[in-house]
């Protein structure tokens, strides 16, 4: 069974259930729960419903997946899949209104339609809404253990996103950004809720912690993976594939894993002069307001200069091969081998 197979097999029970946590309980709160809807794109900006799906759902497919390859029936993960999406989508709220992002898949986000504090109350509700799904997990046969396991794993995965965006947001006004401290940073934006996603799924299909250990592992190194691949493609990604201009990051003076590997490399002790001049000139290019296309040219020669490319394509490799083998323990079933096929379809973007 491929990678589609477990698209269209879950997808659709997964938009059902979504609907079904956003449905609104008094007619009061219809603009309330319309936001919401418009957020994971089921209406327009005039709350106006539409039967679109609204997106490819990766994290609540990997927590089914997950459950599935623990030797779980997947359909009984499903209010933990749900809790993981809604989460997603909380974060997504508030990351929009913390960097003032305009525009959302292509639609204008939440908070520049409704405003911040709409926002702000919209976010709260989604994660109010999530920790509820998992109480769910109750009626369709988990044991209180096991739905507290959940809880308390969902909980983590919420303090490392904010963690996260901590870091993210703190990275903007600082000059250099250490190599430890950024992938620590993306472990909390990135991998932090995969993890979260196949470690919910297991527990629910199995209380050996070998095979959780094992679905968690896969879980985090695939968005280590996945985090790294797309800040490769943020420099030197294809426009037609990215749907942003060449080179966006830097245009942006994103502080991202190449841009970070080269201050590593050129300010570390006795570096190379070719080295410590690379860090030199993107340590100018960052410090403009605004960055040209005569800067981008220059940013992307440093880059070359100390091969970070290579380095992050390298360091993407291996966490993938960290996923992958993570996924092939011997206890899981034969269902592994479509998580392995997402993790697939996710990663070698970039090469």
């Amino acid at each position: 069974m491929d990678n589609q197979d477990s698209f269209s097999r879950f997808v659709p029970m997964i938009e059902q259930a979504l609907r079904d946590a956003l449905r609104t309980p008094n007619a009061a709160l219809d603009n309330f729960y319309g936001m919401m809807r418009y957020h994971l794109g089921w209406a327009d900006e005039t709350l106006k419903e539409n039967s679109s799906s609204g997106g490819k759902r990766i994290r609540p497919i990997l927590t089914l997946l997950a459950c599935e390859a623990a030797g779980g029936e997947p359909t009984l993960a499903l209010p933990a899949a749900v809790a993981v999406e809604l989460v997603h989508n909380f974060s997504l709220v508030h990351d929009d209104i913390e960097d003032r992002s305009d525009f959302r898949r292509h639609r204008r986000t939440v908070w520049r339609i409704w405003g911040d504090a709409h926002a702000i109350n919209l976010g709260d509700g989604l994660f109010a809404l999530a920790r509820l799904q998992l109480s769910r997990l109750l009626d369709r046969g988990a044991g209180p253990r096991a739905t507290l396991e959940a809880t308390q794993i969902l909980d983590g995965a919420c303090l490392a996103l904010t963690e996260g965006q901590f870091l993210d947001m703190r990275f903007e006004s600082m000059e250099q950004v250490s190599l430890d401290d950024y992938l620590w940073m993306i472990r909390g934006k990135t991998a932090a809720l995969l993890a979260c996603a196949c470690q919910l799924g297991a527990i629910v299909g199995t209380e050996d912690t070998q095979i959780i250990r094992a679905l968690h592992d896969f879980g985090y190194n695939l968005g280590m993976a996945f985090q790294i691949e797309d800040d490769i493609l943020g420099i030197w990604g294809d426009p037609q594939v990215t749907g942003k201009p060449a080179g966006d990051d830097v245009l942006n003076r994103k502080k991202t894993l190449p841009v970070v590997y080269a201050w590593d490399r050129g300010f570390m002790p006795k570096a190379p002069d070719a080295h410590r001049k690379a860090a030199c000139v993107l340590r100018e290019v960052y410090s403009q307001r605004t960055v040209s296309e005569a800067d981008l040219l220059r940013a992307e020669e440093a880059l070359e200069a100390v091969q970070a490319r290579e380095y992050c394509a390298e360091v993407s490799g291996e966490y993938t091969s960290l996923a992958l083998s993570a996924a092939s323990h011997p206890k899981l079933s034969r269902a592994a081998g479509q998580l392995k096929d997402v993790a697939r379809s996710l990663l070698g973007r970039s090469r």
